[in-house]
């Protein structure tokens, strides 16, 4: 079954026209879809016509399964997908706007050692209209429509290297920043990735100007590569070289995030290797104290020592904030929730094999 929210709006004129129907039903239909909304919930469809997008079509690409409500107004979501894979995403309210940090795949292969998205490898890309979805669910989710949003932000920051999935990203971006769908300015999106070089310039190439987010997490190779495999095929100077192509291409300032980790990456040293390694560079350091994952082991640092490091990097004319956490009470960071509905879900499997057994 295919997706009706991986279309876009000339490709929905296409479907509506092999349908045999007048042009204007694609504008109905993509307003369903943008509206994340069932085919029973098409009043202005011909019954005929949805009853035959039915065989070949979802008309949502998921749907929110489980939601978890933070004490500081954070909603974690759990994501149903239509092939019984499960994703998750973070809904964030600023008095600037309102922020879904959505995934980009299930599951994730780049390895990262202090990350639960990644524990059970990658298990397959997201299409375009799947992370629409979770935009889009949301969106209705809190009252919000296409021509009304409730969700003004987007960050690519969950589970999946966004650039690991690059076609069906950028499709999205164009879905969502859509004058006729929700239409989310790209410059309200910031895209976070562990840094693959080749991709990062096809980005700036695209004309898809994105905030770009570079997972740094540290600045030398020797403590980069132990943090963040992938910095073993792409090392910190070619991502670095990349970074500056899509600043020349695009005039973006570049976010670069650290997460603070016990032992590994949040000593005086490692602050000045990293204020001498950004120096002349247009960006601004997003401190992380480091989310404690139990199958990870890591842990962050104590406010004193995040302060000590942020000072460091301000004295050396760095700038430099430490992200708000949001979230914390309901397993906020990327992966948890997956993981523990995973086990879960294999912990009442198990249970159930044996009492067959036992009958």
């Amino acid at each position: 079954m295919k997706l009706l929210q991986d279309l876009s709006f000339i490709e929905m004129k296409e479907l509506a026209a092999r349908y045999g129907e007048p042009a204007f039903r694609a504008e109905q239909l993509y307003s369903l879809a943008m509206r994340h909304k069932e085919f029973d919930e098409a009043t202005n469809l011909p019954k005929k016509f949805t009853e035959a997008l039915r065989k070949e079509y979802f008309a949502t690409a998921l749907e929110i399964v489980e939601t978890y409500r933070g004490k500081d107004g954070a909603e974690k979501y759990l994501f149903a997908l239509r092939d019984g894979n499960v994703i998750e995403g973070v809904y964030m309210p600023h008095n600037y706007g309102d922020t879904l940090c959505v995934s980009t795949q299930v599951g994730c292969r780049m390895g990262c050692v202090f990350c639960a998205s990644g524990l059970n490898g990658l298990v397959r890309n997201l299409t375009a209209g799947e992370i629409l979805a979770e935009v889009l669910a949301v969106n209705r989710l809190h009252g919000g429509t296409p021509d009304k949003r409730a969700i003004t932000n987007v960050v690519l920051m969950g589970s999946g290297e966004p650039l690991d999935n690059y076609d069906n990203v950028t499709k999205f971006l164009r879905l969502v920043s859509d004058e006729r769908g929700i239409n989310i300015s790209l410059r309200n999106i910031s895209l976070s990735t562990c840094g693959l070089p080749d991709k990062i310039r096809a980005l700036a190439d695209s004309g898809l100007h994105v905030t770009l987010t570079v997972s740094l997490h540290a600045a030398t190779d020797e403590k980069r590569s132990a943090l963040l495999p992938v910095n073993r095929k792409y090392n910190i100077a070619s991502v670095l070289e990349a970074v500056g192509y899509y600043f020349a291409r695009t005039g973006r300032r570049i976010i670069f995030e650290y997460a603070l980790a016990e032992g590994k990456n949040a000593d005086a040293k490692s602050a000045e290797e990293l204020a001498e390694l950004v120096k002349g560079i247009n960006c601004h350091v997003n401190l992380i104290n480091l989310n404690y994952v139990r199958e990870r082991g890591m842990r962050g640092i104590a406010s004193g020592e995040i302060g000590e490091f942020m000072k460091i990097l301000e004295k050396r004319g760095i700038s430099v904030t430490l992200r708000r956490s949001m979230g914390n009470d309901i397993g906020g960071a990327c992966g948890q929730l997956r993981v523990k509905y995973l086990k879960e879900k294999d912990a009442t499997a198990a249970k159930n094999a044996t009492c067959g057994e036992e009958e």
